[in-house]
């Protein structure tokens, strides 16, 4: 009975299961479908009315608005993983970069100390949200990439005056450009381009907080829109295109990249001799230094004010990449309130003509340029090439106060010079001539004449003004000769006649 029930159970499984599927298949190709429904189109115009659509805009990447921008997600994630280290590494070479800047302020303005506290840039990295590559004809290639950075940086630097210690934070940093690479020249030696330049093709937007011992900056109205409105400009006007930030990467020949390989020490300790640029024979001299080849702004020492011999003792550290070609620039100007600044003079000194760790002390003549044929540089030397003569004849109708005592005293570039004292007249004759030596020609120069009268002894009021005069050179210059009497100003009759004479040796 028990392998009758088996075998029976075996047969039934298996006929039941065929019949099973048979059965269900017509029961479903011969059943009636229900009846399928179109789906319900809801508008949108409550979740993107054109309000909305204008809020996300700007948000909306350009791979998305623009067909020629690329998608580059790739570059995003490589970044973002690499961002610990790249941050370490920015705020490694920005510290050593800076550090010597700042060692330059230290004993000026009573500043002892300045140092970062802080330096990091933060866990967000910059985000690209599109990249474009333009074809030209020229040996370059072009990038322009869309930059967007809301990182978390803290940035803090330390001040020091005296014994208080000021702190300045940067934080929240909020960057928007679209800048503009173009890697020129192409060339066959990695990194296959001898240079970059970046330019900005809009004026990039900047946004971020700044604390000043710990209060917040940005709090004061209208600073913040004031400070952010400055930084759009000043940076718009260095490299809004077509006006480039350019980075050389390769040397001339195709070489090595240009680091630096030492420091230049520069004293600038005296000028002795310089010319007369004022209008009362003085000058008010400074010194700039610079490293040929370098972009960055060059050095300055103070401004010594109407001196013809000045004296600086400063001292200055100038960066050094090729000693082999590089020269040190050294110009002295004469500093003016408003205008351009007079230039004194330049010289400049060749690197490779220095020891490595000694100290050598030079004493330059000043030239106009470093053409040696340059025939102005002669008006730069300490010779004597043009020559103006004043002869004071005598002067009428003079009316002292006290006295009549009459003397001329003749100024020209800060030189004085007298007349000899004729007692009790008031038409004096002299009859002496002067000479003043120039190193070239005084355009904008004048001769000031001052008749004064002098009391012999100590007593009250033993010198008075009867009256003067400026002349101008200008007229001199073109005429060569000229022979005037000159109504005294502050004199009411008081004349003074005066012949000048220009010649050029």
């Amino acid at each position: 009975m028990g392998l009758l029930s088996f075998l029976l159970g075996i047969f039934g499984f298996g006929i039941g299961i065929p019949i099973g599927f048979l059965i269900a298949f017509f029961i479903f190709v011969h059943s009636d479908a229900t009846e399928i429904t179109d789906p319900i189109i809801r508008p949108n115009d409550h979740e993107f009315d054109t309000s909305s659509v204008l809020d996300v805009f700007p948000e909306i990447p350009l791979w998305v608005k623009h067909p020629d921008y690329d998608r580059i997600d790739w570059l995003n994630k490589f970044v973002s993983d690499l961002w610990p280290y790249l941050d370490k590494a920015i705020c490694s070479t920005a510290r050593s970069n800076l550090e010597p800047i700042f060692a330059e302020y230290i004993g000026k303005y009573c500043i002892r100390s300045v140092d970062f506290k802080t330096l990091t840039l933060g866990t967000l990295p910059p985000i690209i949200h599109g990249i474009k590559v333009c074809e030209t004809n020229e040996n370059e290639l072009i990038l322009e990439p869309a930059l967007r950075w809301a990182g978390n940086p803290n940035i803090t630097l330390a001040l020091k005056f005296f014994s208080l210690q000021i702190t300045v934070q940067l934080l929240d940093v909020q960057i928007r450009a679209a800048p503009r690479i173009v890697l020129k020249p192409l060339v066959p030696a990695f990194p296959c381009f001898a240079g970059i330049a970046v330019s900005l093709m809009e004026k990039p937007e900047v946004d971020f907080g700044l604390k000043l011992v710990g209060g917040d900056m940005m709090a004061i109205p209208g600073l913040y829109q004031f400070i952010q409105e400055t930084i759009r400009n000043q940076i718009s006007a260095l490299y809004l295109w077509p006006q480039p930030l350019e980075i050389p990467i390769l040397d001339g020949s195709l070489g090595a990249i240009k680091k630096p390989v030492g420091i230049l020490h520069v004293k600038v300790i005296r000028a002795i001799r310089l010319l007369k640029m004022d209008i009362f024979g003085a000058s008010d001299p400074y010194v700039q230094l610079s490293l040929s080849g370098e972009r960055i702004p060059a050095k300055k020492t103070s401004v010594k004010m109407k001196t013809l011999n000045p004296e600086w003792n400063e001292d200055f550290k100038l960066t050094v990449k090729d000693p082999e070609t590089q020269v040190l620039q050294l110009h002295v100007y004469d500093w003016e309130k408003v205008g351009t600044h007079d230039k004194l003079g330049m010289q400049v000194v060749p690197l490779r003509s220095l020891t490595p760790n000694e100290t050598k002390e030079l004493t330059l003549d000043l030239v106009k340029n470093t053409n040696p044929n340059d025939p102005q540089d002669k008006k730069f030397e300490r010779k004597e090439s043009e020559v103006g003569k004043a002869t004071e004849y005598g002067a009428k109708d003079l009316e002292g106060k006290h006295h009549n005592n009459p003397y001329a005293v003749v100024i020209c570039r800060g030189e004085q010079k007298k007349t000899k004292m004729i007692k009790k007249c008031r038409d004096p004759i002299w009859n002496e001539e002067f000479q003043f030596d120039f190193e070239e020609a005084p355009l904008k120069e004048k001769i000031h004449i001052e008749v004064k009268s002098k009391r012999r002894g100590l007593r009250l009021r033993s010198k008075e003004s009867l009256g003067y005069v400026d002349i101008n050179l200008h007229d001199v210059l073109h005429n060569g000769r000229l022979k005037e009497k000159y109504h005294l100003i502050n004199s009411k009759n008081g004349a003074v006649q005066v012949e000048i004479k220009w010649k050029a040796i």
